[in-house]
């Protein structure tokens, strides 16, 4: 798709640019005056967590934002392909797909050693990220995702819209009311911010409170929760623009350092003439703010031109352009309980994104953190609300999430010593030279993170059964449930296996069948579909509300490696009878596929089989053999709480 031809023009690129508009300013509606799940800051944490608590009928959301609309510039552009895994889970990943710049090669120049100050390219490799998803990292806008997100909440059971034009003025939590789940220990004040609301000030009381409310954070302060780590000291510019050159990289990402001017790090962005620079600019003084420093973007442009010597550079349009500086700090926690607090303290406040961890944008890290911070903490809440499970659970969330925004500063670190051509600390006088050898090392290296396809949880109850990991290799425990392909036995359909688990809060069971055949009532199989559908100790019956439909709380799949199968020979519970006329659903069973045999991409023992079990993030929760019946029953029993 192309568009941006006659200058940048936001909103729903399904539009043709000469009619795409804005998003509008939606009307201002009153604030409920109790919700169960109250969110501040409508980011990419903050819409997710939104996203995520609309799908549920009886949970009562409210999400706030000061600014007087949705976004509409800037921001992040980088969506890494976990992310769009994730909004695959939200039925929208075509849409990402289909609109963003997929990027496939970087590039790297560095002084021309005959004409230092000329660039030269020393390198052109394909993206270190290719391969490890079914999806490509992409650049797109962050309103687009924003919009994505706010359609689905819109078009949700609930409806789900944001309330703009408030700021948050004051929180309260009435500590003597945090451990009764039914309590309302939240008050929170906000103050209209737009001119007919004349100050008006509001108040909702609630019974949870997510703050993701960017780096300064209202939430965080009231909470008394401290960043720590270091401050910034290093000052980037960045800038999209419309532009021509004669540079012959600039529809692919490139990182240039010049001799005697810094560096700049372009990135294509979507529509196929747009483009983001990073700028390198001089170290600042510990207590100087990004936007104290007197620079402009027509500096920011005469920089460039400097560095892209001898290639011109011809800005037509500077759609949106900014000053930040890179620091990394981490909150010291991720919610209202004390550190060291027992997990059967109920937390009744957290904070996701970029209210709990800050660092530097160019590894693409901020959005694809913070959206999967929330993606951890949503189902999780919404199952200790409608009583299904402990609430116990809800203190995974900082344990899970608080590790990878540790690891994320780590790595912030080191890349951005590495991409600096004067230090980040010590003598600012001091050249250095950029190994681009090291950046690209670090990149290969890191790449499972950057893309979100490492992130592993700890061991913990919802991560458990480490000594069967050999029964399927590729399904690492801990790690997201890769996907990969497999054919749908009732119509032949090729299938994404990952792709079923969507963000309704269900838990998944992937039964992938041994060498014995699945319709004898003897094999391993049969018995543990047998056991699902009738034991009394099977987690589907022990958890499933009676009335509701059997795959409501726990889907079962099924993938075997007979290609020969008819539905009606299998066993019932894998076609059951759904809704209110008992309709059978044929969408349950799949076989492996010849020559992409999920079995050989996953490393699943042929012989024996596993079951994977799948949490409602898309994290695999554990490994176990066929057999293991009362294994599989105890995984659940540690935490949910059995229905009527």
């Amino acid at each position: 798709m192309q568009f941006h031809l006659n200058g940048f023009k936001p909103g729903n690129y399904q539009v043709p640019d000469a009619a795409r508009k804005p998003y509008p300013n939606p009307p201002i509606e009153d604030l409920p005056s109790e919700v169960d799940v109250l969110i501040i800051g409508t980011g990419p944490a903050g819409l997710t967590m939104a996203r995520q608590m609309s799908e549920f009928s009886d949970i009562k959301t409210c999400i706030v934002d000061m600014e007087p609309g949705p976004l509409l510039f800037g921001r992040a552009d980088g969506i890494s392909c976990r992310t769009i895994e994730i909004m695959e889970a939200f039925n929208s990943s075509e849409m990402v797909v289909k609109e963003t710049y997929q990027l496939k090669q970087n590039t790297f120049w560095e002084p021309d050693e005959a004409n230092p100050k000329n660039i030269k390219r020393t390198e052109k490799i394909a993206d270190a990220r290719a391969g490890l998803s079914e999806f490509s990292h992409g650049i797109v806008n962050q309103a687009r995702l924003h919009e994505l997100l706010i359609d689905g909440m819109a078009n949700s059971i609930t409806n789900l819209r944001p309330h703009y034009s408030r700021a948050l003025v004051d929180m309260d939590i009435d500590d003597g009311l945090t451990q009764d789940l039914d309590a309302y220990p939240i008050t929170a004040t906000f103050k209209r911010t737009d001119e007919a609301g004349a100050d008006k000030v509001e108040t909702v009381k609630a019974r949870f409170i997510v703050g993701s409310d960017g780096a300064r954070s209202r939430v965080r302060k009231s909470l008394g929760i401290s960043l720590e780590g270091d401050s910034a000291n290093k000052a980037w510019g960045v800038m999209d623009i419309l532009l021509n050159t004669d540079f012959p990289d600039i529809r692919v990402k490139s990182f240039i350092q010049s001799k005697d001017h810094g560096a700049v790090m372009t990135i294509p962005r979507e529509g196929g003439y747009l483009c983001r620079f990073y700028v390198e600019l001089d170290l600042i003084d510990k207590n100087t703010r990004a936007s104290d420093i007197d620079v402009t973007e027509q500096d920011l442009i005469a920089k460039a031109q400097k560095i892209f010597h001898p290639y011109t550079l011809d800005v037509k349009e500077v759609a949106w352009w900014s000053i930040y500086s890179v620091g990394q700090r981490i909150a010291e926690r991720f919610d209202n309980r004390p550190v060291g607090s027992p997990d059967d303290i109920i937390p009744r406040a957290f904070v996701a994104g970029d209210a709990c961890h800050t660092h530097s944008p160019k590894g693409g890290w901020g959005l694809n953190t913070s959206l999967p911070d929330t993606f951890n903490l949503g189902w999780k809440m919404a199952s200790v609300l409608q009583g299904r499970s402990d609430p116990k659970l809800l203190s995974t969330y900082s344990t899970e999430r608080r590790k990878v925004a540790q690891q994320l500063i780590d790595a912030d670190k080191e890349l951005s010593k590495l991409v600096a051509t004067r230090p980040t600390t010590g003598d600012a006088s001091e050249q250095a030279k950029i190994d681009t050898a090291e950046i690209e090392a670090f990149m290969k290296r890191q790449s499972g993170f950057v893309s979100g396809t490492s992130i592993e949880y700890f061991p913990s109850y919802i991560c458990t059964g480490q000594e069967n990991q050999h029964l399927a290799a590729g399904y690492k425990i801990g790690q997201r449930f890769h996907s990969a392909e497999a054919t749908r036995v009732a119509d032949g359909r090729s299938q994404h296996l990952g792709h079923l688990v969507k963000a309704d809060g269900r838990w998944r069971i992937f039964l992938f069948g041994g060498s014995q055949d699945p319709t004898q009532t003897s094999s391993a199989a049969y018995q543990l579909i047998d056991f699902l559908a009738n034991s009394a100790s099977s987690p589907v019956n022990k958890y499933t509300s009676k009335g509701s439909d059997i795959d409501s709380v726990i889907d079962t799949y099924a993938v075997f490696q007979q290609r020969d199968l008819s539905m009606h020979d299998l066993h019932g519970y894998l076609w059951p009878g759904k809704g209110k006329y008992g309709l059978r659903d044929y969408e349950k069973v799949f076989h492996a596929q010849e020559g992409n045999d999920v079995y050989d991409l996953r490393g699943i023992d042929r012989s024996s089989g596993c079951v994977a079990i799948v949490r409602p993030d898309q994290h695999v929760a554990s490994i176990l053999p066929v057999s293991a019946h009362v294994e599989l029953s105890r995984f659940f029993d540690v935490f949910m709480i059995e229905q009527p």
